[in-house]
Protein backbone atom coordinates (compact mmCIF):
# COMPACT_ATOMS: atom_id res chain seq x y z
CA UNK A 1 0.00 0.00 0.00
CA UNK A 2 2.85 2.40 0.82
CA UNK A 3 4.38 1.79 -2.60
CA UNK A 4 1.16 2.78 -4.37
CA UNK A 5 0.85 5.94 -2.26
CA UNK A 6 4.44 6.93 -3.06
CA UNK A 7 3.85 6.41 -6.77
CA UNK A 8 0.65 8.47 -6.63
CA UNK A 9 2.47 11.31 -4.83
CA UNK A 10 5.20 11.30 -7.49
CA UNK A 11 2.57 11.36 -10.24
CA UNK A 12 0.81 14.29 -8.56
CA UNK A 13 4.10 16.18 -8.40
CA UNK A 14 4.85 15.49 -12.05
CA UNK A 15 1.33 16.55 -13.05
CA UNK A 16 1.72 19.83 -11.12
CA UNK A 17 5.07 20.53 -12.80
CA UNK A 18 3.56 19.81 -16.21
CA UNK A 19 0.57 22.07 -15.60
CA UNK A 20 2.83 24.83 -14.24
CA UNK A 21 5.07 24.64 -17.29
CA UNK A 22 2.11 24.78 -19.68
CA UNK A 23 -0.11 27.32 -17.93
CA UNK A 24 2.37 29.13 -15.72
CA UNK A 25 2.55 28.98 -11.94
CA UNK A 26 -0.55 29.21 -9.79
CA UNK A 27 -2.07 32.65 -9.64
CA UNK A 28 -0.53 34.73 -6.88
CA UNK A 29 -1.84 38.09 -5.75
CA UNK A 30 0.19 40.88 -7.30
CA UNK A 31 2.17 42.92 -4.81
CA UNK A 32 0.84 46.40 -4.21
CA UNK A 33 2.87 48.98 -6.11
CA UNK A 34 4.64 51.63 -4.09
CA UNK A 35 4.44 55.12 -5.64
CA UNK A 36 7.84 56.70 -6.18
CA UNK A 37 7.98 60.51 -6.35
CA UNK A 38 9.56 61.81 -9.54
CA UNK A 39 10.79 65.38 -9.78
CA UNK A 40 10.10 66.80 -13.21
CA UNK A 41 12.95 69.25 -13.76
CA UNK A 42 11.86 70.21 -17.29
CA UNK A 43 8.83 72.11 -15.93
CA UNK A 44 10.86 74.07 -13.39
CA UNK A 45 13.45 75.32 -15.91
CA UNK A 46 10.90 76.93 -18.22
Amino acid sequence: MDYIEKVLEKLKGLARKLIDSLLGPEAEPEPELIPIPVHERSRRRR
